[in-house]
């Protein structure tokens, strides 16, 4: 038993190595833009009859606005793009664990690590291009400038602990479950595989709307700075 897909090799030159993690991330990412392709390649109007995966598209797309809109970004329009592919590609990844041989990629740090980097790049990023980089940067200098190493600490710490929140939470499920499938009976890993797929989905959740959050409170302590 490995701990995680970073253990399976199928390539190695040197220091430079294919391992799972990156083959099942090349993999998911394929079969989400095959799939985002085939599904919007034939739109059906309002007064025409639309299909199952549109419908379905749709209810993503209008649950994931609402949401964004909720936690105070008051434009969804402009962090769906971002936000939507963050929650689309975790629960996939772990919606597809229903499949013996697959070991989702979120169970590898370096992928959570990865996940958690984007959001660090994408907070400052939608700040500064809607506030601009000046009151942005004021944030860090609130409520007075000795707050400014605190501030630029906190940012790499929730940036840390939203990557390691993610992990431990795949890797611990994909770990239980290999444990009991050697250790009992079948029934049981079948019950883990399910509460698995409802932890991912959970997960995926979670880690968008803290995703939202952080750019919801930069875009708000830009305006508060900017008044």
């Amino acid at each position: 038993m490995h701990l995680s897909s970073d253990e399976v090799i199928f390539w190695e030159y040197g220091f430079v190595k294919l391992n799972g993690t990156i083959v099942t991330t090349w993999l998911l990412m394929l079969l989400l833009t095959v799939g985002a392709k085939l599904i919007t390649r034939n739109l059906a109007g309002d007064s025409e009859q639309i299909s199952r995966w549109q419908s379905l598209l749709e209810i993503i797309v209008t649950l994931l606005k609402q949401q964004i809109e909720e936690v105070g970004l008051k434009q969804p329009e402009k962090y769906l793009g971002f936000l939507g592919t963050l929650f689309l590609f975790i629960a996939t990844a772990n919606l597809l664990t229903i499949f013996p041989v697959y070991e989702p990629p979120t169970g590898s740090l370096s992928t959570t690590v990865a996940l958690a980097t984007c959001v660090f790049v994408a907070v400052p990023a939608y700040g500064i291009k809607e506030q601009g980089l000046v009151h942005f940067l004021k944030i860090y200098l609130e409520p007075t400038a000795i707050m400014l190493p605190f501030n630029i600490i906190s940012e790499f710490s929730r940036t840390f602990a939203l990557a390691v929140r993610l992990f431990g939470n795949m890797m611990s499920g994909a770990m239980i479950l290999s444990i009991l499938l050697i250790i009992t009976p079948f029934i049981f890993p079948v019950v883990m595989t399910s509460l698995g797929l409802l932890t991912g989905m959970v997960q995926a959740y979670i880690f968008t709307v803290l995703a939202t959050v952080y750019i919801a409170a930069a875009a708000e302590a830009s305006d508060e700075s900017k008044s």
